[in-house]
């Protein structure tokens, strides 16, 4: 079944509820093709949890994916995504074009230097991994600090 065009206009499904239409568009798609979408939003969803722990590997892009694909995959998981109480405010923040309270970037670059520092100092040898380590901590914290702050 091809794609809708209003399906491919959106990466990350969070622009809109999922209303009825689109509710009946996800129960025609084929069984094998919803399994698809909700294993591939688990992976997603896994690889953002790990993110959150693993300074260099970022979470938002893996969130923002497995809600994508639970949109197509799983109107279940996608409620769950929107609704859950570790990431739910923060994706629905990130839909409604708002920004991050200025707490969380403290927090998250904190961490991201913490974890950034450990790991460079105890377990990197190498001066050119831990001059690559310090060039994405550096961005990662510049683009933290660029997104809009919510007030």
């Amino acid at each position: 079944m091809a794609a809708e065009p209003d399906e491919l206009s959106t990466l990350s499904g969070l622009d809109k509820e999922v209303d009825g239409a689109e509710l009946a568009a996800l129960r025609r798609r084929p069984l094998w093709s919803r399994w698809a979408w909700t294993t591939a939003g688990i992976v997603a969803l896994a690889a953002g949890v790990i993110g959150v722990v693993m300074p260099v590997m970022p979470t938002t892009p893996f969130l923002l994916l497995a809600t994508a694909c639970f949109l197509r995959g799983s109107e279940r998981m996608h409620r769950w995504m929107l609704t859950n109480r570790w990431f739910g405010d923060y994706l629905r923040r990130y839909r409604e074009g708002r920004g991050i309270p200025v707490r969380t970037k403290i927090g998250a670059v904190a961490f991201l230097w913490a974890g950034i520092g450990v790991s460079a100092t105890f377990f990197v040898e190498s001066w050119l991994v831990r001059v690559v380590m310090f060039v994405v901590a550096v961005a990662v914290s510049v683009h933290i600090a660029m997104i809009g702050r919510r007030r």
